[in-house]
């Protein structure tokens, strides 16, 4: 080694030994970085696992509180609701995301009764309702109509807030439903209700575990590159966010995860803005089959992408990992 600073300058001392890591550590991971995303099904004391996402299951109502419960008790500040929408509620116009009895409206009611000290976000979207498995209303040629689905996207937003949401996250990706939503809800008072816009939701392949969980899996009918952004672009994410925040949205998100950290990053920086990501199903997956197949231990892999996001610039992760996650960090 012949530059001039060794060997003065060591950086393996800082490393040394745990204490010494932990105090220079720059980047932090708690459970009140973690939102545990839940999917809600019909029934009573019901748990249905989900095949493709080994691990998770769908709750009855009943039994999605006591899920509430767990996460509070973890120090996890928000669950995330989504419905497995039976089929025969199911229609071309996706009608029952606006019905203020549904699965969602339910779940969100019981779990603000018995576990008032956490946070619910609640999923804004049409795809869980409708029959051909996609975000919102579709024409003959098969073309998913904006402003026609933002208008029930707004109701949808407004039975939810009824029903005691505390984050309204409109996934959609549909031009202007955010200005809509939070206009919708300063009319109704809900003037405390947030907005997380999913910002820079990407046409993704990671997303085929989640649609088995909704049930939608089978129903889609093309694909949805048509509203959901283009992989390849990053300058975009930037437009949508700018966009969104310009029209009354909270805090943003990026989805998916790890494949789209740069953009993280890129929005952190450019708008300094609460920002969260969403780990999505096909990531879980992935984690949870490298750990069957013995080509990585669960626990630090679960832990070491979670970090990654916080240093990426994540205020918050929503991964299936939550509960699994916070029980390694409270130990």
């Amino acid at each position: 080694m012949t530059h001039s600073s060794y060997p003065s300058l060591r950086l393996r001392r800082t490393r040394s030994s745990q204490w010494s890591r932990a105090m220079v550590a720059e980047t932090t991971l708690s459970p009140a970085n973690l939102i545990w995303p839940l999917f809600v099904t019909e029934g009573v004391d019901l748990e249905e696992p989900i095949a493709t996402l080994p691990g998770v299951s769908r709750w009855s109502v009943d039994n999605i509180v006591a899920r509430a419960r767990e996460a509070a008790d973890l120090g996890i500040p928000c669950v995330a609701l989504f419905p497995n929408t039976p089929a025969h509620l199911r229609s071309e116009r996706g009608e029952e995301a606006t019905n203020a009895n549904n699965l969602m409206c339910r779940a969100t009611r019981a779990i603000s009764e018995a576990v008032p000290n956490i946070g619910i976000l609640t999923d804004v979207a049409l795809d869980p309702y409708t029959a051909h498995g996609h975000d919102g209303v579709v024409d003959a040629q098969g073309r998913v109509l904006n402003d026609e689905t933002m208008a029930i996207l707004v109701e949808q937003a407004l039975v939810l807030a009824r029903a005691g949401a505390n984050i309204i996250a409109p996934s959609d990706m549909m031009d202007g439903r955010v200005g809509a939503i939070r206009t919708a809800l300063e009319a109704e008072g809900f003037h405390d209700v947030q907005i997380m816009a999913y910002a820079a939701k990407y046409a993704s392949a990671f997303y085929g575990p989640f649609r088995d969980a909704v049930g939608s899996g089978g129903l889609l009918k093309g694909d949805k590159r048509g509203y959901q952004m283009n992989p390849a672009n990053a300058e975009e994410a930037l437009r949508e966010v700018a966009l969104d925040l310009a029209e009354g949205a909270d805090t943003v998100m990026v989805k998916p995860g790890l494949p789209y950290l740069d953009i993280i990053r890129r929005v952190k920086e450019r708008f300094e803005v609460p920002v969260f990501a969403y780990q999505v199903s096909g990531e879980y997956a992935m984690i949870e089959a490298a750990a069957a197949a013995g080509a990585g231990d669960r626990d630090a892999l679960v832990l070491e992408t979670l970090l990654a996001f916080r240093r990426a610039g994540c205020s918050g992760v929503l991964t299936y990992h939550a509960a699994h996650a916070a029980r390694l960090l409270n130990a």
